[in-house]
């Protein structure tokens, strides 16, 4: 299995101004390299985190999968994402923070019951919010 996790650049420097999003982008970030450091403890063959510019259609490192949707009469793309490939091929797309930080940390629950080291990634309030 191979995991790409795309965040927004500007959303992860903090450049758009918003406090929140960036808190929870930094969170989905940390969570994505600490499984990337692990990730031979639950099968992954590889995790890429990419930081894409906003609206890019590019970005993707490795598996080349873009989330559109429609506000008002514009197609847009998703800049955030998380894209799981299983063994069969077959893609996972994740395309809401919520679900994305859910997975993630599910994740890291599973590296941490195969190691002593600790994995845990302490998230902001605001992510925290997001999945209880």
């Amino acid at each position: 299995m191979r995991m790409e996790l795309r965040v927004c650049r500007q959303c992860h420097t903090g450049e758009h101004g918003d406090d929140r999003k960036t808190a929870i982008t930094r969170d989905m970030v940390a969570c994505a390299e600490a499984i990337r450091e692990y990730k031979d403890l639950i099968s992954l063959e590889a995790v890429y985190i990419s930081k894409v510019e906003e609206g890019d259609a590019g970005g993707a490192e490795a598996l080349s999968v873009i989330v559109a949707g429609i506000e008002g009469d514009t197609v847009t793309l998703q800049d955030t994402q998380l894209v799981i490939e299983d063994d069969d091929g077959n893609m996972l797309v994740y395309p809401e923070p919520a679900d994305i930080l859910e997975v993630l940390t599910r994740n890291l629950d599973q590296i941490s019951g195969g190691t002593r080291q600790d994995v845990a990634v302490e998230l902001s309030a605001e992510s925290a919010e997001l999945i209880t």
